[in-house]
């Protein structure tokens, strides 16, 4: 067979370089996986991720932990699902998140909401950034960071274009989750909290990674939330599930 000379130049133009975090990975077949990616210059990206059997390759599974830091590199292809990859590394090694049991619960969960709440985003460098600090935040943490994931997701939905509207919060008991707005009456299509579970909304909305240790939540006013989230995050997003890690995190952070 006889292969077409490529310059450096045409190859290094061909090739795409970007951050990328692990969202979510399958097996393939015997030899390979499929690795969903939110990268930061092309958005999410599926990959075919083959694994070696060789204890010396430096593509180990390892690598593929959900919502790892990593640098890749491929020649992206038209009309094509799955990309290959042609490099991987680690961008940035966790120190704690991935072998703490309460972290790695925490990222599992967010993890899989993330791959339901991305699905067919493009390139987004503000929400890029604001994942990865999060997260980056989140492994140095000692103490104090039960209500990540409410916080995380809360000011997700900015992003994606749902945030609550909290301008009448002091004088309307009912906030609309399919509107995204408090309400003076209980909405007609149905899709509501009253105003026992509404007045957490706006502390929610007070808090941030620094400051939220000093809100407390009982067992289940934090298990409702959870409850209210992911319905929230049904109501704008097509087709999103009820995520299976979600009762392994209402055990743990219940």
């Amino acid at each position: 067979m006889i292969g077409l000379a490529t310059s450096p130049t045409s190859l290094s133009a061909m090739l795409i370089k970007s951050r990328a975090i692990v969202l979510h990975t399958f097996k393939y077949n015997d030899t390979s996986s499929i690795a969903v990616l939110f990268t930061e210059e092309r958005g999410m990206v599926s990959f075919v991720v083959r694994l070696p059997k060789s204890h010396r390759s430096s593509r180990k599974p390892q690598l593929f932990h959900p919502l790892a830091l990593l640098e890749v590199e491929w020649a992206p292809r038209d009309k094509v699902s799955l990309q290959s990859l042609r490099n991987v590394s680690l961008a940035t090694p966790y120190c704690n998140l991935p072998y703490d049991p309460a972290k790695a619960s925490i990222a599992f969960f967010l993890s899989e909401f993330l791959y339901h709440s991305l699905r067919g985003e493009t390139a987004n460098y503000p929400l890029f950034e604001y994942i990865t600090t999060s997260f980056l935040w989140l492994d140095t943490a000692l103490k104090g960071y039960a209500n990540f994931h409410l916080v995380f997701l809360m000011r997700l939905s900015r992003f994606l274009g749902f945030y609550p509207n909290t301008d009448r919060a002091d004088s309307c008991p009912y906030f609309d989750l399919l509107n995204s707005c408090f309400t003076l009456a209980p909405p007609l299509h149905g899709h509501f909290i009253d105003s026992t579970e509404a007045q957490h909304l706006p502390t929610l909305l007070r808090m941030n990674y620094d400051t939220m240790h000093l809100f407390s939540f009982t067992r289940s006013q934090r298990n409702r939330l959870l409850d209210v989230m992911n319905s929230y995050y049904s109501l704008h997003i097509p087709d999103f599930p009820h995520l299976k890690s979600l009762d392994v995190l209402r055990d743990l952070f219940g």
